[in-house]
């Protein structure tokens, strides 16, 4: 499997109706990319002043899978309409793993 994950801080001024139509674009990419095993996000729990705001985790098969979505245009166009314009800061990482734990790792 390959995961992606990356973390929003939201601007200042950011509104609750920019917050949601973001969210409701991230809701629609599974529906078009197909190559997404599985997605989840959702905003900070507010448990630390110095998380950031909102988080985005998306399986694939593979990184091959991965750069698909990467490079949607469905994509491409939510990040320049709906997020970029309301966020301050990113930050990502992409990895390989395991579907089972190694026999050493405690479940």
């Amino acid at each position: 499997m390959f995961r992606h994950m990356v973390m929003f801080r939201f601007a200042e001024d950011a509104t609750d109706e920019q917050k949601e139509a973001m969210r409701a674009g991230l809701r629609r990419l599974p529906e078009v990319i197909p190559e997404i095993v599985a997605y989840r996000f959702g905003d900070d729990a507010g448990l630390r002043d110095d998380n950031f705001d909102f988080g985005v985790t998306a399986d694939f098969d593979d990184k091959a899978s991965f750069l698909v979505y990467r490079d949607h245009p469905d994509h491409q166009k939510l990040i320049a309409d709906l997020i970029a314009p309301i966020i301050t800061a990113r930050a990502g990482v992409q990895f390989e793993w395991a579907t089972a734990l190694p026999p050493d790792l405690p479940g």
